[in-house]
């Protein structure tokens, strides 16, 4: 089956990876050949040479659009104004230093059936692997993974990934606080609070091989635990509505046999 597909790479001070995203982004075209595909390429607030690049190995394409936000904002913010920007109900998120493989798409694809609404890639699924990630930050991902499973109703093993497939109209209605990498795991949350299924799919996740991460360790861990904080909140809260409006504030009707028991002993 063919599904017009949006993927969206959010770029920040990316001008070391881009010729191998180019090289993986062409690699992926062909294993998805069957899909229409349009990339669409954010450019956040980079300062380096990585919005000249992208218009030189991607400009002028009628498959691709590029998007740049004058100040950097954050990679959440990055993939919500590609999905916005998507003309596709499904949009697919990828890594611009290709550390999770974009022919990976291929096993997350299948798993959207109609009754999901996100797929992430989940590199600590059981079947997952992770080649060369750093112990320390691996068991930091796989912490913050298991805290988010006490708290959510849905239970993965990655919650922090932004390899995804997304259905768009389920994105577009979240109200989200953050815009870096808290983002991913809140739009998680946010769409588990809500009602959506998140399901997950085991894949691949490398150490990059070029430029360097942007994501600041320390700040990242205490943003995960103020996140926490306020889904376990909203969590409460839901849970605590349920428990009123079951208890107090339904009145079932009476099933036929408790209408003839009353009958009787009037």
């Amino acid at each position: 089956m063919s599904f017009d597909i949006s993927i969206v790479v959010p770029c920040f001070n990316e001008e070391a990876s881009l010729a191998h995203l180019h090289q993986r982004i062409g690699a992926m075209r062909t294993l998805l050949e069957n899909h229409n595909l349009h990339i669409i390429l954010v450019d956040d607030g980079s300062t380096d040479r990585t919005w000249p690049i992208l218009r030189q190995l991607f400009g002028g394409r009628s498959d691709c659009t590029l998007v740049r936000h004058p100040t950097n904002l954050g990679i959440g913010a990055a993939i919500l104004t590609g999905i916005r920007a998507a003309q596709t109900e499904i949009v697919c998120s990828i890594d611009c230093d290709c550390t999770y493989d974009p022919c990976q798409l291929s096993l997350l694809l299948p798993k959207l059936t109609s009754n999901v609404d996100l797929i992430t890639g989940s590199p600590y699924h059981p079947e997952g692997r992770v080649l060369g990630v750093p112990l320390w930050r691996a068991f930091l991902s796989k912490a913050a993974s298991a805290l988010y499973r006490c708290v959510l109703r849905q239970k993965l093993y990655t919650y922090t990934s932004c390899f995804r497939v997304y259905r768009r109209a389920a994105i577009l209605q979240l109200e989200l606080k953050r815009s870096d990498f808290l983002a991913i795991a809140e739009l998680i949350g946010k769409l588990d609070l809500n009602g959506f299924h998140v399901a997950e799919c085991p894949a691949t996740l490398t150490v990059r091989s070029h430029g360097l991460s942007k994501m600041k360790t320390f700040r990242v861990l205490a943003g995960h635990l103020d996140l926490l904080c306020e889904l376990l909140v909203l969590r409460c809260r839901q849970l605590v509505a349920t428990f009123i409006s079951t208890r107090f504030l339904l009145d079932p009707a009476p099933s036929e046999k408790q209408r003839e028991n009353r009958r009787r002993k009037d």
